[in-house]
């Protein structure tokens, strides 16, 4: 493979561990993925997102954090790795949910943390349009993430596709799947 480092993103249910997962299996990789089970803020957030915003993004910060500094410890870049997220999924998902204020430290935050990890070689957004985003997040069955609404979905596809033309220690490839 020609990428040391190559990171899935996408909307919720976009198939990002699916294909993460046939990549590294292809090439030989290591797999990376979000481990977004562990964040016991999730279910709260779909349920009051005023309230669990923050916390929410911030488990999710430190989640990723200390995954992404786990890999690179064992050297990153010895062979193919493919994950399921970037590290720029976090500024994604926080510009959406948090007032500015709050953006504003955890953007601080995110600096702090992320400075000394390397960033993707390439990161490949699987785009799909909103009527099959829902229809896989149905599909999925996750209880708490059955009436997520759907304005949120279309400005977090907005807020990824602003921020991945903005990316310059990454090559970006956007695959339309529907």
């Amino acid at each position: 493979m020609k990428y040391g480092y190559v990171a899935l993103e996408g909307l919720i249910g976009a198939g990002k561990t699916t294909v993460a997962r046939r990549l590294a299996a292809h090439f030989q990789g290591r797999l990376v993925l979000e481990e977004f089970e562990d964040n016991p803020f999730l279910p709260r957030f779909y349920a009051d997102p005023g309230r669990y915003a923050f916390s929410v993004e911030l488990s999710f910060l430190a989640q990723r954090y200390h995954q992404l500094k786990r890999t690179t410890e064992q050297d990153l870049f010895s062979q193919c790795t493919v994950a399921d997220y970037s590290l720029g999924k976090s500024l994604v998902f926080a510009k959406v949910t948090l007032p500015e204020d709050e953006y504003a430290l955890f953007l601080d935050l995110y600096t702090i943390m992320y400075g000394d990890l390397p960033a993707p070689e390439l990161v490949v957004y699987l785009h799909l349009n909103m009527d099959l985003v829902r229809e896989r997040i149905r599909m999925r069955g996750r209880a708490y993430e059955q009436d997520i609404d759907v304005n949120y979905l279309e400005r977090l596809q907005e807020r990824y596709l602003d921020h991945l033309q903005k990316l310059t220690r990454s090559q970006v490839l956007v695959v339309d799947i529907g």
